[in-house]
């Protein structure tokens, strides 16, 4: 009798299996019980919410006008049908062990074929390319349509690769080879387990899929994550302000401010002690502060955008005053950080304030005539609907904008995690970076309404005097600080372009950088790792294509550039390090403060 050949699969354990199936059982009931609960609550509101993100009237549009010209629509297809019956030809040929080509590759960087069996397999690789052919032909005929507006145009293009992202081969059981692997390896425990994390997600997000994406139990703030030591030293309902211990004997005379986004928290800037921007300063001989901001209920709905800067960055100024008894500071803003650092400059120079030397803007759009992919989410009729829910809390839920920021990056930020917690049964990797991401904050409703209508909406910022805050027309032309602007070449939230047009508005001298990678990466890139080149340019012409056509690539990270840059504007005074707490201002408590370690959920 032959010998039986060896395999690699596993018998699963019964009772293991009864066990997990009977809690799994469990909680579906319980979850099943509470989505009914929340969808009678819900029914009158049904008809409102049957287009939220108004894409129907897009598609129709888009559908019209496909169908409006036959000829081109059947010239399309008959391209799609040849490219199939080239691929099968080629699949058999490789069958018969000739050597073929690829008729389509996945891009260099696309992580879901990674696996090898998608290119030593024949079917496996013929799923790939058949996948890859219908995408790209999808893609091409929907961005192809003319006559399209040009909002209509991005939501087209932005859905129907939502649309293609969630058809990949490797999101599904039977087409992945990684995942058929471990299913026969484990005896199908990997499904098991999965079905359990997802039942933990959904259990997790109230009925709504709330995909965890890094071990959270694996980072506490405070004691591993945002661990520069510093005070609080100032505290308002907005914001808590922290003042940094220095490393060095000697500092610059004048303090550095930094003016971080609240639509997420402060630490992105002080993640780990090596890739800390804020230790990094700090050990540059800078005297560093921090703005943290509070995490806001409704008590705090009817604060807007105009408290936000005198609230913020306008108190953090008379702070600094008191702690250092220096009047003059260096400023940077990050992100919506720049976009307030920029309204508060405009601000003071309406009233003669010139305590900011120079403004550093980090991935800052001041100019929201191009929004990128953002703009998919902001039009008249998704406004009034997300209005309507804040106003019902005073608040806008902080895993609300999570979820637009993870559609843009789908397939990184939602189905690599469907595969590897849902189908791989594997629970997902500690990670910090994306533990800072999932440790949303709220947005009070008077605020955001504003700053999605006056600005996304209507661009009335980069309009001399389009909107006035605390009583003053904003008016960007009349800013003279120096400025430094980077942006981030990849970033899908603050597009490179669209930050240039800032050159354009401010009437000091600027420099701009542009860093590789995206709206994180690019800007979180300590020299010491050695990762991401930059380029900079002496001149601003108009355009950002012309810009980067003179610039010069430059190996690894830009913050010594504009170190260089903010020293030599600093002048050469140096004074004894400044311990927080010491002036005139007493330490509240420790770094990282108490508004941070409120969270959303």
């Amino acid at each position: 009798m032959p010998d039986q050949p060896d395999t690699d699969t596993k018998t699963p354990d019964p009772d293991r299996l009864t066990d997990a199936m009977a809690g799994i059982a469990e909680r579906s009931q319980r979850l099943v019980a509470d989505f009914l609960a929340r969808q009678h609550d819900a029914a009158g509101e049904a008809a409102s919410q049957l287009d939220p993100l108004n894409i129907g009237g897009a598609f129709f549009e888009m559908t019209a006008r496909l169908m409006a010209d036959p000829v081109r629509m059947f010239d399309s297809q008959m391209s799609l049908w040849r490219d199939h019956l080239t691929l099968w030809q080629n699949t058999g040929a490789r069958m018969m062990g000739q050597d073929v080509p690829p008729l389509v590759e996945a891009d260099e960087g696309d992580r879901r074929f990674k696996d090898e069996a998608w290119r030593d397999n024949e079917v496996f690789d013929y799923i790939k390319q058949s996948y890859l052919l219908t995408a790209r032909w999808l893609q091409s005929t929907a961005g192809g349509v003319d006559g399209l507006d040009r909002a209509s145009a991005r939501k087209v293009d932005f859905y129907t690769r939502q649309f293609v992202d969630a058809l990949s081969p490797s999101n599904f059981i039977l087409t992945n080879p990684e995942v058929l692997r471990a299913t026969m390896e484990s005896g199908g425990e990997n499904l098991v387990l999965g079905l359990g994390n997802l039942l933990d997600d959904l259990g997790r997000g109230k009925g709504s899929l709330d995909i965890r994406m890094t071990d959270e139990d694996a980072f506490d703030v405070g004691v591993n994550i945002a661990v520069s030591p510093g005070k609080v030293v100032f505290r308002n309902q907005l914001m808590e302000l922290i003042q940094y211990a220095p490393t060095t004997d000697k500092v610059l005379k004048r303090p550095l401010l930094i003016i971080t986004p609240w639509i997420n928290k402060f630490y992105i800037l002080d993640l780990r002690p090596e890739n800390s921007l804020i230790k990094w300063m700090v050990d540059q001989g800078h005297t560093v502060f921090v703005t943290s901001w509070v995490n806001p209920d409704e008590k705090l709905a009817a604060k807007t955008f105009g408290d936000y800067m005198v609230e913020g960055p306008l108190a953090a100024l008379d702070a600094i005053a008191l702690a250092t008894g220096e009047s003059e500071i260096n400023a940077v803003g990050y992100c919506i950080g720049g976009t307030l650092l920029a309204c508060a400059l405009a601000h003071m120079a309406a009233h003669g304030d010139r305590r900011v030397k120079t403004a550093t803007f980090f991935a800052t759009m001041v100019d929201f005539s191009e929004p990128g992919e953002l703009g998919v989410f902001i039009d008249e009729q998704q406004l009034t609907a997300l209005e309507k829910r804040m106003n019902e809390r005073g608040y806008l839920e902080g895993n609300d904008m999570g979820r637009a920021f993870n559609m843009m990056r789908g397939s990184d930020l939602t189905w690599s995690f469907v595969v590897n917690n849902y189908l791989l049964g594997k629970d997902p990797f500690p990670f910090d970076l994306l533990y800072w991401n999932s440790d949303s904050t709220r947005m009070p409703a008077a605020m955001h309404s504003f700053y999605l209508r006056q600005m996304y909406l209507e661009n009335k910022l980069a309009e001399p005097g389009g909107l006035s805050l605390a009583g003053t027309p904003i008016d960007l032309t009349k800013i003279e600080t120096p400025a430094y602007i980077v942006a981030a070449q990849e970033d899908h939230i603050a597009p490179w372009k669209s930050t240039y047009a800032a050159t354009g508005l401010y009437s000091g001298p600027s420099r701009f950088v542009l860093a590789a990678s995206g709206h994180i990466a690019g800007i979180v890139n300590p020299p010491a790792g050695k990762k991401y080149c930059h380029w900079t340019n002496a001149r601003t012409p108009a355009t950002p294509d012309d810009w980067l056509a003179g610039a010069t690539q430059k190996d690894g990270s830009w913050w010594p550039d504009w170190d260089r840059w903010l020293k030599k504007r600093s002048g050469k005074a140096r004074v004894a390090a400044r311990t927080p707490g010491s002036g005139n201002l007493k330490a509240i408590c420790d770094a990282p403060g108490e508004y941070v370690m409120v969270r959303s959920d």
